[in-house]
């Protein structure tokens, strides 16, 4: 309370008084008790009013202990159950020490693939991926004082690389390295590189790193064999110094198919992990290939990311034209993407509208609008030539092709120009258009079809922004690349449009991941959501046969395939009560990447602790850890002061009080017949 505050509360004092004695003692002879308690009460009157006008304001002080956050992050991978015991053990020890639990706040997570929270451990996750959770709880618990004791065996499988990620973290971490800690000699495929597709009659790359720890030197022979049959072998010598090789070859594409190749080297004598000394990839040989031009005049880092992301699937190929080259560049084309179409154009729409070529026309602020109103009869826009922003909204309604793992919630705009659009004959709509956060009934991206001829549009550039924030996302391009490869498959055939269509890998790097999912449309081609669909599986191998029912996801069906076992299976998707149904065939390789490691890397994780200011520990030095946990001045308990300034017209006390002075006053008035 400040000096004026002070100094009007005694004004007001005596002024009350001053008011008091006045109309008590000046004017009225009354004297007495009874004048002495009138006098009173009217002095609280006058003293609470004033008080209540002055208004003083109070601060009130409320301290509070805040303990530092020790954070117990628990791998949950199959490659620590050897040591469950031990990661149990500490676990409790921490939550149990009575000087742990007046010290900090103990927060217990676990992970695998991804960050999840509480101590209930299976050690069945068949990922691990360090860096993704320490920058979880990085962000988590940002702002806080916190301290992340991590129990792990230190090799990960997945994400960044937690041994280049973690200069700069706030959350001093301390490891605990759990399981083998002994170096053993061993040999290890580390990776084996491959194109997915190959071509009949061509060669394809094989490439296969080869890593060796061990201190003598040895030389053991590596093969592969393609469908059982040994096509290639070469001798690899390795030695403390050159610890790891990379082969290349090439192998002949000589037949049509799925083509199993399995790569091995050579044991070890006495070598204890031989789960890493072979690798299964496949390679689908094919006797086609989409061939796409991409006809533009500018330069434009849509054309390159365009490019790329057709082209992640090796059975397409995207040449770069002009729509100035000589038009046996054009022959044999399957989909033409004409690239922001201006008069030049003109030669090329006259070759598409000769040969009935599919076309995916992108247009931008450079489209010259009244020539393409001319040229096609898919679409017409009445363009104002204002540029604007346009952010994409999925049509949840859109059904040629499977769309569910692709969302553009987060994505950047476009760059289009304003106008109203208006879309000619059959046409389904993907993208509609938000502009300023007003949703409106425009296309972004639409999909014609007229007999077998197919056509689309894209109303606006910069659509590598999309990969980049994919990526950005995702640290991938791969749900970017598949839409832009569903709508190029689509486009690029000319086949009828098909009621039942399914989605798929061919291969499976184990069965994590394995799932099929199937779009369906009753005869009037819209999605049926009551549809009753099975999904008929057969092993190849063992010839054992089982069903599956495929559950509803949104606007597609899906089929869970992670519970079986590795092998390759032939598969028909068929629906009940239609005589509709397809079939194809997939391989789940034989494949857990948590088997490939076997001691623990306790040197990475020695250096985490260093770059973020902890101290690394194993199972045995629970007490160590807690010691230098409670002795260390980062995590003290914090005391705060929170002060609250209220305000004296916030009690209502006061008022209460000048309410019952002017009562009792009034009633000793009437009482004793005073007026």
């Amino acid at each position: 309370m400040n000096t004026q505050t002070i100094l009007l509360i005694i004004l007001a004092v005596i002024v009350s008084l001053a008011l008091v004695l006045f109309q008590y003692y000046h004017k009225n002879k009354l004297r007495g008790k009874l004048s002495i308690a009138l006098s009173f009460l009217r002095f609280i009157t006058y003293f609470c009013g004033f008080l209540l006008l002055i208004n003083p304001k109070f601060t009130k002080n409320e301290y509070t202990t805040e303990k530092a956050n020790l954070i117990v992050l628990a791998d949950n991978s199959s490659s620590v159950a050897t040591a469950k015991e031990e990661v149990h053990q500490t676990i409790e020890n921490l939550k149990q020490s009575e000087a742990v639990q007046k010290r900090f706040v103990v927060d217990t997570y676990n992970f695998g693939s991804f960050l999840k929270e509480g101590d209930s451990l299976s050690f069945q996750e068949k990922n691990t991926n360090i860096s993704q959770a320490l920058s979880a709880l990085k962000d988590i618990y940002a702002t806080t004082n916190s301290a992340v004791v991590l129990l792990t065996d230190g090799n990960q499988t997945l994400g960044q690389d937690y041994d280049f990620n973690s200069s700069g973290r706030q959350l001093p971490i301390y490891p605990i390295a759990v399981g083998d800690t002994t170096r053993y000699e061993d040999l290890a495929i580390s990776q084996v590189n491959t194109n997915r597709y190959a071509f009949l009659k061509n060669k394809y790359p094989v490439q296969i790193y080869v890593s060796y720890s061990g201190k003598r030197d040895v030389t053991v022979p590596i093969r592969i064999a393609l469908n059982g049959k040994s096509v290639f072998r070469q001798n690899v010598s390795f030695s403390s110094i050159n610890s790891s090789e990379v082969i290349n070859t090439l192998l002949n594409a000589n037949s049509v198919g799925t083509k199993n190749l399995k790569v091995t080297i050579g044991n070890l004598e006495n070598e204890r992990n031989t789960a890493n000394n072979s690798r299964e990839v496949v390679v689908e040989v094919i006797d086609e290939k989409t061939k796409i031009a991409l006809v533009s005049t500018i330069m434009h880092p849509d054309i390159g990311a365009l490019k790329k992301s057709i082209e992640s699937n090796g059975q397409r190929s995207v040449s770069i034209l002009s729509p100035a080259d000589d038009l046996k560049k054009f022959e044999g084309v399957d989909l033409f993407i004409l690239y922001q179409p201006g008069p030049n154009f003109k030669g090329v729409f006259d070759y598409i509208e000769n040969t009935k070529a599919n076309t995916f026309t992108i247009t931008g602020p450079k489209t010259d609008w009244n020539f393409l109103n001319r040229a096609q009869k898919s679409f017409t826009k009445n363009s104002y030539n204002q540029t604007e922003e346009v952010f994409a909204v999925t049509n949840s309604g859109f059904g040629l092709f499977n769309i569910a793992d692709f969302s553009v919630e987060d994505f950047p705009p476009l760059q289009s120009s304003l106008g109203d659009i208006v879309l000619h004959g059959k046409n389904d709509i993907l993208l509609t258009q938000r502009i300023k956060g007003v949703d409106l009934n425009q296309p972004l991206l639409a999909v014609f079809e007229e007999g077998k001829k197919r056509d689309a549009v894209l109303f606006g550039e910069h659509i590598w922004k999309w990969r980049m924030q994919n990526y950005r996302n995702e640290q991938s391009f791969k749900n970017f690349d598949d839409l832009i490869g569903k709508l190029t498959l689509y486009l690029a055939s000319n086949k009828s449009r098909e009621r039942l269509t399914l989605d798929y890998e061919n291969t499976y790097t184990g069965s994590g991941d394995a799932r099929i999912s199937a779009t369906y449309f009753d005869k009037t081609f819209v999605f049926d959501a009551n549809a009753e669909m099975l999904l008929k599986l057969k092993n190849s191998e063992t010839k054992i046969t089982s069903e599956i029912p495929m559950l509803l996801r949104g606007n597609y069906y899906e089929a869970d395939l992670s519970n079986l076992s590795a092998g390759k299976y032939d598969f028909t998707v068929s629906v009940k009560k239609e005589n509709l149904s397809k079939s194809g065939s997939f391989t789940i390789l034989d494949f857990d990447v948590e088997k490939q490691f076997l001691s623990t890397n306790y040197e990475k994780l020695q250096r985490l602790a260093q770059n973020t200011g902890g101290s690394l520990f194993y199972p045995n030095q629970n007490q160590d850890l807690i010691q230098d946990l409670l002795g260390d001045d980062r995590f003290l308990p914090t005391r705060k002061n929170k002060q609250n300034v209220v305000s004296l017209i916030d009690f209502g006390l006061l008022l209460g009080l000048m309410v019952i002075a002017l009562a009792a006053e009034w009633f000793l008035r009437k009482y004793n017949g005073l007026i």
